[in-house]
């Protein structure tokens, strides 16, 4: 292994062992000696890198959410018609709760400390902004917005259900999502 100045993917290699160790043992038994370990780096590369641990965490989870938001414009990239955009939402569905038990937990993570810090609050809104804009490529902003919660509700539940839905139930529920809407009561 490479050291010293000698070692330019040095940085990378210690946010991805961030997330390794946060689906190991959660953001709560995250530390510089555990990531340092896991990257293979002198713990002295971790203040070197990153101001501290926020730091740490943003680029970790930015690196993170970026990835998700990739698999949503692949998935709604390659739809060119209405019926083909909600395929792909149901598609989008089923790849994200296809058993990928660290991007489940990856998920929860960023939540829970979106849900105590501000500025991990403010990185998963951007996550969802992105998320969103690829969803308006097909639907409007008021359906994208629906689209992305029942995506992420949805693919929740399947991971976490013993006997996940199929795709008939996340296909029902997209159309329902998309369907015109109707009359308005007066």
């Amino acid at each position: 292994m490479a050291t010293g100045r000698t070692d330019p993917e040095r940085r990378d290699r210690i946010i991805d062992a961030t997330l390794d160790v946060i689906v190991d043992v959660g953001v709560a038994g995250l530390s510089h000696r555990k990531v340092a370990a896991r990257a293979g780096v002198p713990l002295g590369s971790m203040t070197y890198h990153f101001s501290g641990m926020d730091q740490l965490l943003h680029e970790a989870f930015t690196r993170f959410s970026g990835t998700i938001v990739a698999v949503f414009e692949d998935h709604l990239g390659a739809a060119n018609t209405p019926e083909e955009a909600r395929a792909a939402v149901t598609d989008l569905v089923h790849h994200l709760s296809s058993g990928n038990q660290r991007e489940l937990i990856l998920t929860h993570e960023l939540y829970t400390l979106a849900a105590r810090e501000p500025a991990f609050r403010e990185l998963t809104r951007t996550w969802m902004g992105r998320s969103r804009r690829a969803l308006e490529w097909h639907f409007d902003p008021a359906t994208a917005r629906q689209l992305d919660a029942l995506i992420e509700g949805l693919s929740i539940h399947r991971a976490l259900e013993t006997e996940p839905h199929d795709r008939a139930l996340t296909a029902e529920a997209v159309a329902r999502v998309t369907a015109a809407p109707g009359p308005r009561p007066a």
